[in-house]
């Protein structure tokens, strides 16, 4: 029988089963949509005010801070330690939005979500620690979708709860705690990995398989590295293979990792193309994630949820619907993204600016609801064109690194969006000009990447080589 489970655990299917239900599980959080009504409402009375500059900026500060080292911490515990943290975190958080009142709990509750979303690499990470490279495509692609289903799922229950058996939102709260909580309870069962991308490689990093299939289905699907030894750019190659642990002190080995991520980083920067890539993910990803953070207070603003039917939880489930089926679709464009890749990202950010114009100076909510969906589609459409772009490539170890220096300048520019913005001990501005900051001040970022991405493509000589 043990050597039966040994065997079974070994597989590419058990673990991936085991991760796709704790992923599951993870994002069954039915109570998400409808936060800023259920701290504003009779359950925690909060005011908007204190909700948007006290509590919320909470949750920004602590993912920054935990950010980088939570990324070192989780290659170098190889990574189901960070995922137990991240539950134990996930469970702390609903317990004291259940139990908990007052503005200083609802900051303490932002700090651990911020622990959350700090270890969710240890999610995206640990399946490719665990199985042969021939299966990362297909695992990819389980450990991707399991999570838009549940998201999907836990929006459209949380709508159906609230708008017809009239559940109010503690118990949508409570929802969430068991869900999390059975989350918690598959973590135990993921075999522990072996190996990690940096602190216990095993040899030389294999390239992915399949670089030649297209574009990746999702906008986090990792696309195929490309045959890294054929590629002059020195961002293609992996990195350097490091002496094991067993032959050099800790603190040795673990200087040299450093060291070598640091070569690694400024090698892969110094690509012009990967460098622009990168400046619009970093730019529109705090765009993005700061109208996403905010989104609810100004929804709550239009049509107050103590007066008014809320909808939240629908318009997410039709968000994320949108967001899987137009990045799903680019892998079937036939298009040459390295000649109009840069066109796309100016057309759609110009949607995009246009979604976020309507949102801040319509007053009807369904406007503001539209302008959502087609702001968040459009984004996760354009994600997918720079992940794609970004990847195709590398080894995954640079991806992996690459994929987290972007999204740590994205936190470092929405830190400082919030300072200047929202935080009460920065500029602390009334609701209607904070509208305008968390509104206008993304939309600059997406204009300013405009500016610097789609002007090559009107170039005469590159429209001359695309072939027009």
């Amino acid at each position: 029988m043990g050597c039966w489970k040994q065997e079974k655990t070994n597989t590419w299917a058990f673990p991936t089963l085991i991760l796709c239900l704790y992923g599951f599980f993870y994002m069954m959080k039915p109570s998400e949509p409808f936060l800023t009504p259920y701290l504003t409402g009779r359950d925690k009375n909060l005011t908007t005010d204190e909700v948007t500059n006290q509590i919320f900026p909470v949750w920004t500060y602590s993912y920054l801070a935990l950010l980088f080292p939570v990324f070192l911490l989780t290659d170098y515990v190889r990574y189901k330690p960070v995922l137990l943290l991240q539950g134990i975190s996930l469970i702390i958080t609903w317990l004291l939005l259940l139990f908990a009142h007052g503005v200083m709990a609802m900051q303490v509750v932002e700090f651990f979500y911020g622990m959350v979303t700090a270890t969710e690499v240890a999610y995206y990470a640990y399946i490719y620690s665990v199985v042969s490279t021939q299966h990362y495509q297909r695992v990819t692609s389980y450990c991707r979708s399991v999570t838009l289903v549940a998201a999907t799922v836990a929006a459209v229950l949380g709508q159906l709860l609230v708008s017809l058996a009239h559940v109010s939102y503690f118990y949508l709260n409570a929802i969430t705690l068991a869900s999390v909580s059975l989350a918690f309870l598959c973590s135990f069962f993921l075999p522990m990995p072996q190996r990690s991308m940096f602190f216990h490689r095993k040899d030389t990093p294999e390239p992915l398989p399949g670089a030649d299939k297209g574009v990746a289905a999702g906008g986090s699907h990792r696309p195929s590295s490309c045959q890294e030894e054929k590629s002059p750019n020195p961002a293609a190659r992996g990195p350097t293979p490091q002496p094991q642990a067993g032959n050099a002190r800790p603190h040795s080995h673990m200087l040299s990792v450093l060291l070598q991520l640091a070569k690694d980083l400024r090698d892969c920067y110094s690509s012009r193309k990967l460098l622009y890539w990168s400046l619009w993910w970093a730019l529109a990803t705090a765009g993005f994630n700061q109208v996403v953070n905010y989104v609810q207070v100004l929804w709550d603003f239009r049509a107050p949820s103590h007066s008014s039917a809320v909808y939240n939880g629908a318009v997410e489930a039709i968000a994320t619907f949108l967001s899987s089926v137009t990045s799903f679709l680019v892998q079937y464009m036939k298009i040459n993204w390295d000649h109009f890749g840069e066109l796309a990202l100016g057309i759609f950010s110009a949607i995009d600016a246009g979604c976020l114009f309507l949102m801040h100076f319509s007053t009807n909510i369904w406007a503001c609801y539209a302008s959502y969906l087609i702001f968040k589609a459009c984004y996760m459409f354009l994600l997918t064109i720079a992940t794609f772009q970004i990847a195709v490539n590398m080894s995954m170890e640079r991806y992996a690194l690459m994929f987290g220096l972007n999204n740590f300048i994205a936190l470092l520019i929405q830190t400082i969006l919030t300072i200047v913005v929202v935080d009460s001990r920065g500029l602390g501005l009334d609701m209607v000009t904070q509208k305008s900051g968390h509104l206008v001040l993304p939309l600059s970022l997406f204009i300013i990447i405009c500016h610097h991405s789609s002007l090559l493509p009107f170039n005469a000589f590159r429209i001359k080589d695309a072939g027009l």
